[in-house]
């Protein structure tokens, strides 16, 4: 859990003992990711993995990240405080990495779960874990299927009091591409009348694996950035708060490329 309204992964955080060692860091860091998902899933098939699990899962990952080294760069946290009721989180998607982070920010703070794509809860190593959460599951191939089910299971969740998150693109992908950002998370708020907070995220330091996405390397000359942006209220049909996150995103992810290319 981040305890303040920003946090920065300290310079002397300590490595893994294999750090120097190339390839054997990277072999290290799946075999300790692979060891804390199979950790879950074990506890999922026993029906013994509540929420707060989730968030120590999460916090491992985090961590495993920092030994690796990897340098998150996290603000915004006071907007999730600020939230009396659940929210419609809206994101751009780079990869696995802001999936396995996304809980130990949020969950602490609100009751969250996610909108994900059908192959995820099937997956044999994530679905177990996955499904736990009770999320909106999409096929992808079918849009106006996929809006039904959005629109209709998570107005039932947040009127649970469970916060959702969405990525509105249409896969996961390092650059990001505004044409491909539909307005489904702002309907969804617009629906459930809930607020939105915007999330830009910069998570290219772990990068797509071409046969297994999750297996990616790690390019430790990228920071990690994620900023929550203020709540927002969706007006009419949202399409004009959707072009403001499409602009929040677009304009944190300049700021983070020309920093890193400092």
């Amino acid at each position: 859990m981040i305890p303040a309204d920003s946090y920065h992964t300290p310079p002397d955080t300590k490595r893994l003992w294999l750090d120097k060692l190339l390839p054997g860091w990277l072999l290290a860091f799946r075999w300790e990711f692979l060891r804390i998902t199979f950790n879950a899933r074990r506890k999922c098939q026993k029906n013994r993995y509540a929420d707060q699990d989730w968030i120590e899962s999460s916090d491992r990952m985090i961590r495993l990240f920092e030994r690796c080294g990897g340098k998150f760069h996290i603000t915004g946290m006071e907007n999730l405080r600020t939230c009396k009721k659940p929210v419609v989180f809206i994101s751009n998607h780079m990869g696995t990495l802001e999936t396995m982070v996304f809980p130990g920010l949020i969950a602490p703070v609100m009751r969250t779960t996610f909108v994900v794509k059908d192959s995820l809860v099937k997956s044999w190593i994530f679905g177990p874990v996955m499904r736990s959460r009770n999320p909106i599951v999409v096929g992808r191939s079918n849009s106006r299927q996929d809006l039904t089910e959005v629109l209709t299971r998570g107005q039932e969740l947040l009127s649970a009091g469970i916060s959702i998150v969405i990525f509105p693109q249409h896969t996961r992908r390092s650059e990001f591409v505004p044409e491909e950002f539909n307005t489904i998370g702002v309907k969804l708020a617009a629906k459930a009348g809930v607020q939105v907070i915007p999330v830009a995220i910069k998570t290219d330091f772990w990068k797509n694996g071409k046969q297994i996405r999750e297996l990616g390397g790690l390019d430790r000359d990228k920071p990690i950035y994620f900023h929550f942006g203020k709540p927002m209220e969706i007006k009419g049909n949202g399409k004009e708060e959707n072009q403001e996150i499409i602009r929040f995103i677009s304009e944190y992810l300049k700021t983070w490329s020309s920093m890193s290319d400092r």
